[in-house]
């Protein structure tokens, strides 16, 4: 699967370097930052693969800039780090898109064990020698060969399509705006007002659901389009 890239964002630098020490030696990727503002930056350039998230931060709230990244169409799994861990708070990391939870102080085993179970989540990626796939629920990409099926039964989609559903399996159990999908798959150059993603939806729509299995593409009302993280429709 490949190295993994971390961003740690804590002010103190007692748990900063502690943490990137640890990571490094576990051979992941990482980057830090000290204030939310620099940690909404790196996520948005770096595009790490997990995020550790302090709740407190001396510029504003860790979960506000959660709740940024994820306007922003950022979708890195995300594992808050708090002093704190009552419910409330807890709520509160949840609803605006964390999506793990960790009190301080905490083992470093377990931390280590949660960020590489979010990172094999948000990868999505099962690997043999020479066939990477990407899997949620009965569809599976081929990502190597640029092949989908649904359940036993092979899928032909052109290339935009595949790209647009593999961009939405990525991001499965995410509601992405038809802004932020034009700007994936079209590069942004579309004409205001276009229609084209819905077009799209609906030609993804009747192949995946030619024999009558359940719809995995959700519309969600105000927001735009989800897969189901389970790969159907609940």
């Amino acid at each position: 699967m490949g190295r993994a890239h971390v961003l740690v964002v804590d002010d103190d630098l007692e748990i900063r370097s502690m943490l990137r020490r640890t990571l490094l030696a576990e051979q992941y990727d990482v980057d830090t930052a000290t204030n939310a503002e620099d940690g909404v930056r790196l996520a948005t350039e770096r595009r790490p693969d997990v995020i550790v998230m302090d709740i407190g931060l001396p510029d504003g709230d860790g979960i506000q800039a959660v709740e940024r990244l994820r306007d922003a169409g950022r979708w890195a799994p995300v594992l808050m780090l708090t002093a704190h861990g009552d419910l409330e708070r807890r709520v509160e990391s949840f609803r605006a898109g964390a999506d793990d939870f960790l009190a301080k102080p905490f083992h470093v085993e377990e931390l280590l064990a949660r960020l590489d179970a979010l990172v094999r989540r948000g990868r999505g990626v099962v690997e043999t020698a020479r066939d990477p796939r990407l899997r949620r629920g009965d569809v599976l990409l081929d990502l190597e060969a640029r092949r989908c099926w649904r359940g036993s039964r092979e899928v032909e989609l052109s290339p935009r399509e595949f790209d647009l559903l593999e961009y939405l399996a990525r991001n499965a159990g995410a509601a992405l705006t038809r802004d932020q999908i034009v700007d994936e798959i079209w590069s942004g150059d579309v004409t205001e007002g276009s229609n084209l993603v819905d077009v799209y939806v609906g030609y993804l729509r009747r192949k995946l659901e030619a024999q009558g299995e359940p719809r995995i593409i959700r519309t969600v009302r105000g927001r735009g389009f989800l897969l189901a993280p389970g790969g159907s429709e609940s």
